[in-house]
């Protein structure tokens, strides 16, 4: 069984080398010495592997990556595959719309008058967008919204008024 003292211990070699744990899981240290969790399992007849997380300060932690096994291992029981929701989690996120391109597509679509239109857009371009551009819808919250940034200057009423809160 592992520890983390005996995770950071572990040196690089040239080629990519296996410590077990328990449970199945076991630590992948790669040539760049970068250590991995990982778990093989079997369903439905095939061999899958899950990897659970990169180790380290910005990564998963020992105890963090046991728990992710026993939810993996949860899943597995219930005849899902961990990987394979991994990978579809992976890919939603990739198809995600971002804020800046939602918001170009309702400007376009919207039936409103044309100066209502231009007043909007300057107060979206202004003050919103450049708060939440890059953001994925599913990461922007009601209490982002409320909350003016400093670009807005502080000023709640007109944030609040931009945003519809």
């Amino acid at each position: 069984m592992l520890t983390d003292a005996a995770i950071k211990a572990l040196k690089r070699q040239q080629k990519l080398y296996k410590i077990s744990d328990r449970d199945g899981m076991y630590v992948v240290v790669q040539p760049s010495s970068a250590i991995v969790f990982r778990y093989d399992y079997r369903l439905n007849g095939r061999r899958e592997t899950l990897t659970l997380g990169r180790y380290g300060p910005e990564g998963l932690s020992l105890a963090r990556a046991r728990e992710k096994l026993i939810d993996a291992k949860r899943a597995i029981m219930e005849g899902r595959s961990p990987a394979q929701e991994k990978q579809h989690d992976k890919r939603r996120l990739k198809e995600a719309k971002r804020f800046g391109e939602f918001g170009e597509k309702w400007f376009g679509q919207s039936g409103m008058a044309d100066s209502t239109k231009a007043m909007r857009r300057s107060i979206y371009e202004r003050d919103i967008l450049p708060t939440f551009r890059n953001r994925l819808l599913t990461e922007i919250s009601v209490s982002d919204a409320a909350r003016p940034p400093l670009r807005a200057g502080g000023d709640r009423r007109r944030w609040s008024r931009a945003c519809g809160v």
